[in-house]
């Protein structure tokens, strides 16, 4: 899946000339938590998250000033930058480890010459991956432990093929302790996975999930 397919083209943005006082407003009406700060070339300098406004707005206990002048700043006095962006070509399930590595909660897309094309959120990426790990729609859950070794995906979905039954998604995980093993957690669209189980069972595949005839996860 790419970027493109997920990203949100309609981006509330800032120039750094703006207040703190405008970008509170825009993360207040639109809900949002971060902003993208531009330059007249519709290029990204800087970004600005709600926490970077609330850290800059004077305490609620400060009553004698209904406009303090703390708001009149410009946004560029408190902007994080350089910033970290990615491409609407980028793989997704390759920018969720940017995520996690540079522990950030947004990142702006830009094509040619740094220009911003959309936004990509932690909330966007969170959802794909419900989407690419299948659990947004009913289905089972099966556990498999596999040797480690080419053809091993093929000849385990064949089972699965001869019932007929709809593979939703398939992960793999290294199997902790083994590395000549590997787990495979797939996902099937159906409410009675008990035969595809036993098939399963009967080809000699040790299930860690289920590992006994009941207690099925939906």
């Amino acid at each position: 899946m790419l970027v493109e397919e997920i990203m949100k083209t309609e981006v509330i943005t800032l120039p750094p000339t703006a207040t703190i006082k405008q970008a509170l407003f825009l993360l207040n009406k639109h809900k949002i938590r971060h902003i993208p700060i531009i330059n007249e070339h519709h290029q990204v300098i800087g970004i600005v998250s709600d926490r970077d406004v609330r850290d800059a707005s004077p305490s609620i206990f400060e009553t004698d000033d209904s406009n303090p002048a703390e708001l009149e700043h410009e946004i560029q006095t408190i902007m994080s930058h350089p910033v970290v962006t990615i491409h609407p070509l980028d793989f997704v399930e390759e920018i969720a480890r940017i995520f996690y590595d540079k522990e950030i909660a947004c990142l702006p897309v830009v094509r040619e010459k740094n220009r911003l094309v959309g936004i990509v959120t932690e909330k966007d990426m969170l959802y794909t991956m419900i989407q690419l790990t299948g659990t947004h729609v009913q289905s089972s859950h099966i556990e498999i432990k596999v040797p480690d070794r080419p053809g091993i995906l093929p000849a385990v979905t064949a089972i699965f093929g001869k019932r007929r039954t709809n593979i939703v998604s398939v992960l793999v995980y290294p199997y902790k302790g083994d590395a000549d093993y590997k787990v495979l957690v797939i996902r099937i669209q159906t409410m009675n996975p008990l035969p595809v189980i036993q098939d399963l069972r009967e080809a000699g595949y040790a299930l860690l999930y289920p590992n006994n005839t009941v207690g099925l996860n939906q």
